[in-house]
């Protein structure tokens, strides 16, 4: 198999906040903003594997600034590691400012996907070759979020976690 680079994964959307999908602060539901991010990272799985993909898990999300009404977001997501069929997919929220056009982060997350066959078995993926300081820093980062994830489900002997071990050392 050949090696791909987290930009062939790289999807975009960008939508308007409407007010059938605020609060009573007339601030985005987060669960609105969950959904959107995780399409948007099931696109990038896509890209990616070139298969069907499930949603294993959401490992992260960090709600840091509200989403008022009317503003215009913008979830980029891209595959920030690929294990054997599954992969890490990391998701930035962008919100435009209406006057200036700046752009501020509000939210990040990090999903896993499982690529599938027809019958919902997985199957081996390409793996990734990340180019930027932010790419290499997320795919170093990646090995140590699903060794804690397998040690928490109690699917990894804390021992055997070499990866979060040498955080420590």
């Amino acid at each position: 198999m050949n090696s791909k680079t987290p930009k062939a994964s790289l999807t975009i959307l960008t939508d308007l906040v409407l007010p059938g999908e605020t609060n009573y602060l007339d601030n985005l539901f987060g669960g609105e903003l969950l959904a959107r991010m995780d399409r948007a990272c099931s696109i990038a799985a896509r890209r990616h594997s070139r298969r069907i993909v499930v949603t294993a898990s959401v490992n992260h999300v960090a709600f840091n600034k509200s989403v008022p009404v009317g503003s215009v977001v913008t979830v980029e997501a891209k595959v920030s590691r690929a294990f054997r069929s599954s992969m890490e997919i990391f998701a930035d929220v962008w919100i435009e400012d209406r006057l200036s056009g700046e752009k501020t982060k509000v939210n990040e997350g990090i999903y896993t996907f499982v690529a599938v066959d027809d019958t919902g078995k997985p199957v081996k993926i390409e793996q990734i070759i990340p180019e930027t300081d932010l790419e290499k820093e997320r795919f170093e980062g990646a090995l140590r979020r699903k060794q804690l994830s397998l040690v928490l489900a109690g699917k990894l002997n804390p021992a055997d976690a070499t990866e979060l071990k040498a955080l420590f050392l």
